[in-house]
């Protein structure tokens, strides 16, 4: 199914249907979480920048390693945070993504057209995500940053949050955790 998001240029307009599409669906799944599941669901939201999130969104905008389509997406969202989605999705902030980096550095992506990248997510199993400076994005094999290796599974920012609002809605519809 083609949805009118589909259709929009990657913008803010764009993001604002993603996370109302997003919002709705988790919506759904409060109603009967804790019937479903046995337990009180935690917060699962798509959180609004604050200033603080704008302070750091123009520190990102600074970084070399830092993609336009990420800054676009930290102009309007402070974080992704749906623990109760499969195992986890999680969009770190801004702020998050650059402590990371200068606490440990840039990850080597050798298989990628750009070799590195930033953690800018992760599953609550483990798995990383990394943006490369071209926006591509990449998933850890394993939990483990030794010697991860990495696939890529976006060629771009909107691609990859186009997968995660399908992980989130397939989730709500179905239980299916799949391969966020």
């Amino acid at each position: 199914m083609i949805r009118a998001m589909d259709q929009v240029p990657y913008s803010a307009s764009w993001l604002s249907q993603w996370r109302e599409e997003i919002t709705d669906a988790l919506s759904c799944m409060i109603l009967t979480f804790k019937q479903t599941y046995g337990y009180e669901p935690g917060t699962n939201e798509v959180r609004d920048a604050d200033e603080e999130d704008l302070r750091a969104a123009r520190a990102y905008s600074q970084e070399p390693l830092g993609c336009e389509d990420l800054l676009t997406f930290y102009e309007s969202f402070g974080e992704v945070v749906l623990p109760d989605v499969g195992n986890g999705c999680f969009i770190h902030s801004a702020r998050d993504v650059l402590d990371r980096l200068a606490e440990h550095g840039a990850v080597f992506l050798p298989e990628a057209d750009d070799p590195h990248g930033m953690v800018i997510a992760s599953s609550g199993g483990g798995n990383l995500y990394v943006a490369d400076w071209g926006g591509a994005i990449h998933r850890s094999r394993t939990a483990s940053m030794e010697d991860a290796e990495f696939d890529r599974i976006a060629d771009s920012v909107p691609e990859f949050l186009a997968h995660m609002r399908n992980c989130v809605v397939r989730f709500v519809r179905t239980g299916a955790t799949g391969e966020f």
